[in-house]
């Protein structure tokens, strides 16, 4: 893999101050956030599909609502 001097040095900088031994293991971290923070939208996406979907049936119905409600506001609110 190829990468500019720019850039390996910011990463060799900010790899020393999170305490990564290499830049292998940096590396293989910064990939799990990413394939992480894509599981995490499909799931905003998920739930703003189903949001409101079972809205008034019934009072099992509304709490599952309420819940999904607060699941997508609190996953939401890390990516605004």
């Amino acid at each position: 893999m190829k990468l500019e001097d720019g850039l390996l040095s910011q990463m060799d900088r900010v790899s020393g101050d999170f305490g990564f031994a290499s830049r292998t293991e940096f590396i293989r971290a910064a990939l799990r956030d990413k394939v992480e923070d894509y599981r995490l939208k499909e799931a905003i996406l998920k739930l703003d599909k189903s949001k409101g979907a079972l809205k008034g049936k019934n009072k099992v119905d509304i709490d599952c609502d309420s819940a999904r409600e607060m699941a997508y506001e609190r996953i939401a609110s890390r990516f605004r």
